[in-house]
């Protein structure tokens, strides 16, 4: 699965889905989403005091900050929507508050990462103007060439690289090129739609008064 997640495809995938209060109980909540009559791309936000549990077709991450999760995961939503954000999303932050993961983590190796990772590293050490004279093609075919084979073989290349008798990547393997996984990625979207549509939801209730 692509590592790219766009907010238009997260919002495309759960265009159809509907919301059921499972429980509710204070902080103590269970909340499903997901397109009627299936169970593909469903997800489910499970609170109670200072965690919240997202759990679903995209993996399960659980987060731990403040008694209400819900009022954590309302932050920056004006400032978001101000910078043309439909969804409030802090991904570096939120992944700070994770306590635990599935199998698949939250990072994973990024190909593109590793690529512009190499030509910075090239860039730094004043070897622009060596790409005109054959390096461009060497570093081409012996290591931009293996970042799409997996981290070990594409740092194993880069490691490995030798121009005009020298290593030009003796440390390479310090440098990180992982990014946020598709999964987490639509983890978080999930996390701030579902519970913008639980607030709307509320609120209507709210504003229709008493049946």
């Amino acid at each position: 699965m692509s590592a790219v997640c766009t907010e238009e495809c997260f919002l495309r995938d759960v265009a159809e889905h509907a919301m059921t209060v499972i429980r509710e109980d204070g902080v103590n909540r269970h909340i499903r989403f997901s397109k009627p009559g299936t169970s593909c791309m469903h997800f489910d936000l499970i609170t109670w005091p200072g965690y919240l549990c997202y759990t679903g077709d995209m993996g399960t991450y659980v987060f731990q900050r403040l008694t209400d999760m819900f009022e954590f995961f309302r932050t920056g939503r004006e400032y978001k929507k101000l910078k043309g954000a439909k969804l409030a999303v802090n991904l570096a932050y939120w992944g700070e508050k994770l306590q635990a993961t599935d199998r698949d983590g939250y990072r994973k190796y990024s190909a593109e990462k590793f690529k512009a990772n190499v030509m910075d590293w090239v860039e730094q050490r004043g070897l622009t103007g060596k790409l005109g004279h054959g390096l461009r093609n060497e570093l081409q075919s012996e290591v931009l060439d293996h970042a799409d084979d997996g981290a070990d073989t594409a740092y194993r290349a880069a490691m490995d690289f030798v121009w005009n008798g020298k290593r030009v990547f003796p440390d390479f393997y310090e440098v990180d090129s992982e990014d946020y996984s598709h999964r987490f990625l639509w983890c978080c979207y999930a996390l701030a739609w579902g519970i913008e549509q639980y607030d709307e939801v509320k609120q209507s209730a709210a504003e229709a008064g008493p049946a």
